[in-house]
């Protein structure tokens, strides 16, 4: 787990503790990377990263989103198969 500072245009807005989840390809040529994010607050969130060449998307979410987000996508799969 890294210890590290968040930036908001350059300037410091609090630390916080990222350990990678998971990193991994996805189609198209993307990268996915998903970090558990512990703000000093006690704040949990998750990050995700999605790299498409040279853009970067990132989101940090709570735990009621990643499991609403992580119950459509279980039912998006099984379908899709």
């Amino acid at each position: 787990m890294a210890i590290g500072r968040g930036f908001c245009r350059g300037q410091a807005v609090n630390d916080e503790a990222v350990a990678t989840l998971d990193q991994f390809a996805a189609p198209y040529g993307r990268q996915v990377t998903l970090d558990s994010v512990e703000h000093e607050s006690g704040l949990h969130m998750l990050r995700i990263h999605i790299r498409e060449g040279r853009r970067f998307t990132v989101m940090d979410i709570d735990a009621d989103t990643a499991t609403r987000w992580a119950t459509v996508m279980n039912t998006w799969a099984g379908n899709a198969r």
